[in-house]
């Protein structure tokens, strides 16, 4: 399975930031609505679910991502075209210590890749049965 899309739920009743991993089975065809507004500015929606396979969240205190969908400058069609990543850790200057890898995640990306380097971090993503879609 392969990363089509990262998606921010909001923050929790801990203000901590809850982010939807979301996978398809197939790269061909996919598309969702608003992929080819430029810029984005916030107008790219998950795909449509005929292509979902499955979906992870996860939430941790202090994690929080730049999503492409959300990019004044580019659109969701440059992350399908690798000119930029789905997601990217933000980087919090005023913090003393950086995070020591950045956690990136393109599209495209295996799911064994994304689960990975969220686990470099202890962090895991959630699957329950209701996220696993049967594709026609």
């Amino acid at each position: 399975m392969k990363l089509v899309y990262v998606n921010e739920l909001g923050p929790n009743f801990k203000g901590n930031y809850m982010y939807e991993f979301i996978f398809a089975a197939d790269l061909k065809n996919i598309w969702g609505e608003e992929w080819d507004s430029s810029p984005a500015t916030g107008k790219p929606q998950p795909p449509e679910v005929e292509y979902i396979k499955k979906v992870g969240v996860f939430s941790k205190e202090g994690i929080e991502f730049d999503l492409i969908q959300n990019s004044d400058y580019f659109s969701f069609t440059d992350a399908i075209d690798d000119v930029i990543s789905l997601a990217w850790e933000k980087y919090n200057e005023q913090e003393d210590t950086p995070p020591q890898t950045r956690l990136v995640f393109r599209f495209g990306e295996d799911i064994t890749s994304v689960q990975d380097k969220l686990y470099s971090r202890d962090l895991i993503l959630s699957y329950n049965e209701e996220s696993e879609y049967k594709i026609g």
